[in-house]
């Protein structure tokens, strides 16, 4: 059942859920969290799909907040809430509710959604395209037990995984990190087998992809060896070596699909991993809701690094006035 509601409030709008509800015949209960997808008009249909799948294993009340603050002074002046209900049918045992907000009000989404979170449930929020630079400070994102960004689908997917470690707060998550899970899952098991000292590592995958920079500095955190990032033409991430004493240890995913495990002494064998799609991206997010202790630690020991890199490079960079010194001394040399 689908109800649009134009130029409405908050109140209007619970009262449109609880009335599809028993027009229905489905009993508001069972919803175990509200997600809020913070998006706009050009992405809302893909994101909402997506959860939409997601809300298959986690029954949810899903919000999407689409701001259209307006482009011209005249626009911004007018300030309107316009809503449409949806209950059953694609949504399942869960509800969903599309506000676009219009003008001023884009600024103040949280005033809007706060009335119509779930009581005692926790709440999700997240951005699948672009997220604010610190997300736990956002006046949406401090409504949320769990703060779910992609720093795959920004423009500087690199330096946002910096920004992500400085500004890194219990309950923040990215999508990035959560397409390495196989990934992390099978080397883990792969180390168990075999306890051989590493020496060195290797990840290769796309350049400029965020979750190959992830898996490699989750790498050479937990192994304390330096670990080398290759460029490859991809799709994503295409293998990891790990250097050893007996051997190399290599999880080759040449095709996307399936990758080839190889380990001294044993014979190879094949692994199912596959590229994810983001509802089941989301869905192993919403499984777990309390801090992911191990990506705060990877994405600040990123952060710690790039730090002492550029460290160095300001120590060995000569100071002006050294410059000048310098420049003057080489110009007599060469008269």
């Amino acid at each position: 059942m689908n109800i649009d509601l134009t130029d409405t409030t908050s109140s209007q709008i619970n009262s449109a859920l609880v009335k599809a509800r028993r027009a229905t015949g489905s009993p508001a209960v069972g919803m175990v969290l509200t997600l809020v997808i913070v998006t706009d008009e050009g992405n809302h249909y893909d994101a909402l799909k997506a959860a939409n799948e997601a809300s298959k294993q986690h029954p949810s009340r899903i919000l999407v907040v689409i701001k259209r603050p307006g482009r011209s002074p005249r626009d911004r002046r007018v300030t309107r809430l316009d809503a449409e209900v949806r209950v059953g049918g694609e949504t399942g045992t869960g509800e969903t509710v599309l506000l676009r907000l219009h003008g001023e009000l884009a600024n103040h989404a949280h005033a809007v959604v706060l009335p119509l979170l779930l009581p005692d449930a926790p709440t999700v929020v997240w951005w699948p395209e672009q997220a604010p630079e610190n997300p736990c400070q956002d006046l949406l994102g401090q409504l949320a037990a769990r703060r779910i960004t992609d720093a795959s689908a920004t423009e500087d997917p690199v330096g946002t995984l910096s920004l992500r470690g400085g500004n890194y707060s219990p309950g923040d998550t990215d999508l990035a990190w959560t397409r390495i899970t196989p990934w992390r899952s099978v080397l883990a098991a792969a180390l168990d087998q075999r306890h051989s000292q590493i020496s060195a590592a290797v990840v290769e995958g796309e350049a400029y992809n965020a979750s190959a920079e992830l898996l490699a500095l989750w790498l050479a955190d937990r192994l304390g060896v330096p670990v080398e990032r290759v460029v490859s033409e991809g799709p994503g991430l295409t293998a990891v070596r790990m250097t050893t004493r007996d051997g190399e240890i290599c999880l080759d995913r040449a095709n996307g699909s399936i990758a080839e495990l190889a380990m001294p002494g044993q014979p190879d064998r094949h692994v199912a991993l596959h590229r994810r799609a983001t509802s089941e991206l989301i869905a192993e997010e919403l499984r777990r809701l309390d801090p992911d202790e191990t990506y705060a630690r990877t994405v600040k020991f990123g952060l710690a690094n790039l730090e002492a890199i550029e460290a160095g490079q300001r120590e060995a960079a000569p100071a002006p006035s050294e410059r000048k010194a310098g420049e003057r001394a080489s110009s007599e040399r060469r008269s």
